[in-house]
């Protein structure tokens, strides 16, 4: 029996086939006769490539190809890695050196890939590699955040790859100047080595002309884009899917190197051609995450209330600008710089370093949590230095309910917000009156219990549009098609179960579709804590098309005017009739009569096109 009621907790649908080992991840589903790649890497952290001979691999048993960094470039490839670079404090662009898909001239981290041996087995193409010949002239290695050292790039003589700063400067230090009390702390955050449970993979294939990479990433349209750059191929001959994606957390969600030597190499050898990490491999060269450390300053007046902010950070990029690398302690930590306490007046200032390290971009949050932090921990100090209740400090300083909307510092607009309330609900639910007790109990038996409090306020990125295509079939059956990308946090179950809600049509006939280019023509990936809130709000905004085109429909099979039909989110009804279909009938009883009913939603606007029912869908989705 179904429960009552909507918002009902539900069994997640996809976990049958993972447990049962019928998930279809990018290892499992690689074409029939791939070649395996395996990639040669620096074992050096900093060095001039001396010679590099790769004719002894070349030679191996089982080899098809051996591609270095020339190579590449003699297939007309554009060979550098796209990034995203800031605005330095004095108006100039952040430094931009070029990050070759393979090493070029110098190596800069270990496991900076230097060649990919293709070859019929994967223990062919890593013994091929024993015989690659590399000779490296080391160089110092650069490893502090701070200016000097040997330069690992022309562009930054002093390692400084950017200098950014964001708010009133003098303002802010006029503050501090004029504070009753100033409090302040340094804040270290390590880095971090993300640990997907199922490691960075790909496949490559072309076929006519039309290159075909199947990837366990978290969207399709980053990496079809850059495809397209890389090889000079237009839009049609490029397809990008994602398959089931044992995990990314932000690690998986740009481009690497490995996706454009795989692609190239299955189009030198006119194969297939397979890669997979290992876990030392994921180590060396995927993504960090964090590494920065703050100076977080707080500036207060006789009454406790904070009057400014001040944080000067420094942050590791690693040995180059990975793709969103520059940006993720800079404007995305700024989001959410003040959190949800009252201040306008603030300062933050940030210096990235190249160092000899793989490189650092977004990790679970991107900056924002990295900035709650900070920002939490030196609330914490403050309380302790001013003697006050930490939920007290906090609640002076928290913006008030009447102050929304509220425009914070750094631009971000709150609608809505009643923090003490939440406050008091967790103090509540906490049972904070009884804590002393407890702590006096655990005491007496030889143990500490402590209390931490942190307030959290989440700023979502990426593509604020999304889109969203609902297909009935002939079947029964519905297809939703989705531009996020699940990385295992269940979306099949929840985009279903929301259209559901929505509709009436029960959430065991509805599919969900994602994670192909040629199906799903434009989406933002998942990323940025963004894929459930744009995703329905999507789908809402194709729903209610959905409905507008079927009541139009149903005026004259109902005799009613269209004005008067209603949908009650399972069936649609009108005085003076009897008929009560469901979304699902009427589909069928326009397919019956052969009449075409279409919407969609891209990018947030309406498509007079989309869901015809015979099953066809709009070309223009």
């Amino acid at each position: 029996m179904d429960k009552f009621g909507k918002s009902q907790p539900v069994k997640r649908v996809e976990d049958v086939r993972f447990l049962t080992g019928e998930g279809r991840y990018v290892d499992d589903i690689s074409p029939d006769q791939a070649l395996h790649a395996y990639f040669f890497r620096s074992s050096v952290a900093h060095g001039v490539i001396a010679s590099l001979d790769v004719s002894g691999a070349r030679e191996a048993e089982g080899v098809h190809a051996v591609l270095t960094i020339d190579d590449l470039e003699a297939a007309g490839m554009d060979i550098s890695m796209v990034s995203t670079v800031l605005k330095n404090r004095d108006g100039s662009d952040g430094a931009k050196p070029l990050r070759p898909m393979l090493a070029k001239g110098k190596v800069r981290f270990v496991g900076e890939p230097v060649a990919v041996v293709i070859a019929d087995t994967l223990v062919q193409a890593r013994d091929a590699a024993e015989l690659i010949d590399l000779e490296i002239d080391d160089l110092p290695a650069h490893m502090d955040m701070s200016r000097g050292g040997e330069a690992l790039h022309d562009e930054a003589p002093e390692n400084l790859a950017y200098d950014w700063g964001l708010g009133d400067e003098d303002a802010t230090r006029k503050a501090f100047d004029t504070a009753a009390k100033t409090v302040s702390l340094e804040v270290g955050d390590n880095r971090i080595i993300v640990n997907s449970l199922e490691p960075r993979g790909c496949y490559a294939e072309w076929q006519d002309g039309k290159l075909h990479v199947s990837n366990n990433g978290q969207g399709v349209w980053n990496h079809k884009d850059n495809l397209k750059r890389v090889f000079g191929l237009d839009d049609d001959h490029v397809r990008v899917t994602n398959p089931d994606t044992g995990g990314g957390f932000g690690m998986k969600g740009m481009t690497y190197p490995e996706y454009f030597s795989v692609a190239q190499a299955a189009r030198a050898v006119g194969r297939p051609v397979r890669w997979m990490s290992d876990r030392t491999e994921a180590m060396l060269s995927d993504n960090g995450g964090r590494d920065l450390t703050s100076l977080a300053e707080l500036a207060f007046d006789e009454n406790n209330r904070i009057t400014a902010y001040r944080v000067s950070t420094k942050c590791n990029l690693g040995a180059y600008n990975s793709q969103f690398g520059q940006p993720i302690q800079a404007t995305l930590f700024s989001r959410v710089l003040m959190g949800v306490y009252d201040v306008q007046t603030t300062w933050l200032q940030v210096e990235g370093y190249y160092t000899n390290t793989v490189q650092v971009d977004a990790y679970r949050g991107a900056g924002r949590p990295e900035a709650i932090y900070v920002l939490e921990r030196v609330m914490d100090r403050a309380a302790r230095e001013l003697g006050i209740d930490p939920w007290d400090l906090r609640r002076i300083n928290f913006i008030k309910p009447e102050q929304f909307p509220y425009m914070s510092a750094t631009g971000e607009n709150y609608d809505v917000g009643e923090f003490d309330r939440l406050l008091t609900r967790a103090a509540h639910e906490a049972d904070r009156a009884g804590f002393e007790a407890r702590k006096a109990a655990d005491a007496k038996n030889g143990l500490l219990r402590g209390q931490g409090l942190c307030y959290y306020i989440e700023s979502i990125l990426g593509d604020p549009s999304e889109g969203a295509k609902v297909e009935f079939n002939e079947d029964g059956t519905v297809f939703i098609y989705v531009g996020t990308q699940s990385n295992g946090q269940g979306h099949e179950t929840v985009y279903a179960q929301f259209l559901s809600d929505q509709t009436g049509i029960p959430a065991e006939l509805i599919h969900v579709i994602q994670g192909d280019s040629d199906l799903i023509k434009q989406g933002g990936g998942t990323g940025g804590s963004r894929s459930v809130t744009t995703q329905s709000t999507a789908t809402l905004a194709t729903v209610a098309k959905m409905t507008e085109a079927f009541t139009a429909f149903l005026a004259d099979e109902m005799g009613v005017p269209a004005s008067e039909i209603s949908f009650d989110d399972e069936r649609f009804r009108a005085d003076g009739s009897n008929m009560t279909p469901t979304m699902l009938e009427v589909a069928d009883l326009a397919r019956e009569k052969a009449v075409t009913i279409c919407w969609c939603i891209m990018n947030a606007r309406r498509c007079q096109g989309a869901a015809i029912p015979t099953g066809r869908m709009c070309p223009r989705w």
